[in-house]
């Protein structure tokens, strides 16, 4: 009996349309309506949480998108990012819970149990709090000190929140950005003398920065302030300022 032929190009067609198909390691996040509230409502790092407490329909969108994601799907930079995010959105919505009448984030704690322990964040089937977030996910999994100027904990004291979202095909020139805002403000890091007082970030982060402040801010800081550094050299002390808990809106 003669033996039927079958076309290569017909098995490779059926074996692929038979292969399970995989996710891609490039997803990315639609990221588009949390971009228009932060144009809308985030100026020089003031909040006006009143207009996102108007658009908070727009805002439980996007944190819906978020939810939607896996993100192991996403590329290393694109996972950074949407963290970086969801952390960030996850703390608007919080504050909105309370809000009007909250002047700070740390109102709407308790004595029990801090606000960054509450576990209100929709990631991936899972309710994680920011705490979890930020010391689970972003530290360890990044290891890039850089991440404490982009996360934003609604509060005067924090590095300013950014007028748009953290884009992973963008996100080293944010982070870079964001870090150079904050070591060269001099409301928040200044240099007396031998003393460098800075932000209480790095004392409670300390070994994110190598314990190594003086080291961290030579690297990002401007002309002026690493001129002063470098002068100073070994001679450095390094004193931490009261840090302003003070709701970060208008």
């Amino acid at each position: 009996m003669k033996k039927k032929i079958i076309p290569v190009l017909l098995i490779l067609c059926t074996g692929l349309m038979m292969a399970p198909i995989s996710k891609a390691a490039d997803e990315s996040v639609d990221n588009s309506l949390y971009a228009e509230l932060l144009s809308d409502y985030v100026n020089q790092g003031v909040v006006d949480y009143q207009g996102f407490k108007k658009e908070e329909k727009k805002l439980d969108a996007y944190l819906d998108v978020l939810a939607a994601v896996d993100p192991e799907t996403l590329s290393r930079d694109d996972r950074f990012a949407f963290y970086i995010n969801a952390y960030n959105a996850w703390t608007i919505k919080l504050i909105l819970s309370g809000y009007p009448g909250v002047e700070s984030i740390k109102d709407l704690g308790s004595f029990f149990r801090s606000p960054w322990k509450k576990k209100i964040c929709r990631i991936n089937g899972k309710m994680l709090s920011l705490d979890e977030i930020e010391h689970d996910i972003l530290r360890p999994e990044f290891k890039d000190p850089r991440v404490h100027f982009a996360v934003n904990c609604a509060s005067k004291g924090c590095p300013k929140l950014i007028s748009a979202p953290y884009e992973g095909n963008r996100l080293e020139l944010q982070l870079n950005d964001v870090t150079q805002a904050f070591i060269n403000n001099r409301d928040r890091n200044y240099i007396d003398g031998t003393t460098l007082y800075v932000s209480s970030i790095f004392k409670w982060f300390a070994e994110d920065f190598d314990h190594d402040i003086p080291a961290f801010f030579k690297k990002y800081a401007d002309d002026e302030l690493k001129k002063q550094l470098l002068q100073k050299s070994g001679d450095i002390k390094v004193k931490y300022l009261d840090y302003d808990w003070s709701l970060n809106g208008r």
